[in-house]
């Protein structure tokens, strides 16, 4: 039985080659990250064009900040961005500031990236 070692993430299920492709287009992405203790954070994935957006389309409508749970800014929201972040922040100890999703409720996800994106080591 092959053990893992550090983190994975966890992506939105239907994410396929297409919504990699897509993703760095839109600027945000909101996944998981699963810990080798098999605890699951939620996470938002954003670049800074999109963070501008969202906190300008908070401020229209009258909110006086936008926050996400587990916002990491990354320059561009790409799955190899996404996975380096998460293998860096794992190392710095971000997650043991975060609160743990419960088993319950969690949405299925896959855990695989697409298709000729594997995880970073």
């Amino acid at each position: 039985m092959k053990t893992r070692s550090g983190p994975r993430v966890i992506f939105p299920e239907g994410f396929d080659e297409r919504a990699a492709f897509e993703t760095p287009l839109k600027g945000w992405l909101k996944a998981q990250v699963e810990l080798q203790d098999g605890c699951r954070y939620a996470v938002y994935f954003s670049d800074p064009i999109r963070l501008q957006q969202d906190l300008d389309e908070a401020v229209q409508s009258e909110m006086p900040c936008f926050a996400e749970p587990g916002l990491i800014i990354l320059p561009e929201v790409t799955v190899k961005a996404i996975q380096d972040a998460v293998q860096f922040l794992c190392k710095q100890g971000f997650f043991a500031s975060l609160k743990a999703e419960q088993g319950e409720g969690v949405e299925s996800t896959t855990t695989a990236p697409p298709k000729g994106m594997e995880p970073t080591r």
